[in-house]
């Protein structure tokens, strides 16, 4: 069972960082995720704003959501390089995170992803791009 096979099965459970950080996933498709969050008080820098990693974090996750389901049988993703911009911080409420395919190669996937507050139209909170490495016919 591949990677998107247990997260849909067994949701957040199937990724021990989605249990820590709360994250659900709101819906998966070929070349498309989305995620969603809480922000909560642990999460916070020392100015009270959310920590930038999170937004980084979430947002990666949504890429490799989105690019799971273009992968064949046995073949697993390395993120090799992530640029992120941050536009507005947040203090509570969620953030969600929509990842989208740009272009997929045979050994590089190209994804980016955005963040938002307070819904999936709520404002931009930072905005990510990415490449991923297609490892092929590991066993997992």
């Amino acid at each position: 069972m591949n990677y998107l096979e247990r997260i849909q099965r067994e949701g957040r459970d199937a990724n021990p960082f989605f249990s820590l950080m709360g994250i659900e996933v709101s819906s998966v498709a070929p070349g498309r995720a989305e995620l969603c969050m809480p922000v909560r008080p642990d999460m916070m820098n020392g100015e009270g704003w959310l920590q930038g990693g999170i937004f980084c974090a979430l947002a990666d996750e949504a890429m490799v959501l989105a690019i799971y389901p273009l992968l064949s049988p046995g073949e697993t993703l390395a993120t090799i390089t992530e640029t992120t911009t941050f536009q507005k911080g947040t203090r509570q409420g969620h953030i969600h995170a929509t990842g989208r395919v740009v272009k997929k190669g045979k050994r590089v996937v190209f994804a980016e992803a955005e963040v938002r507050g307070e819904g999936i139209d709520g404002p931009v909170l930072s905005r990510s791009t990415a490449a991923f490495l297609v490892n092929r016919n590991r066993e997992n």
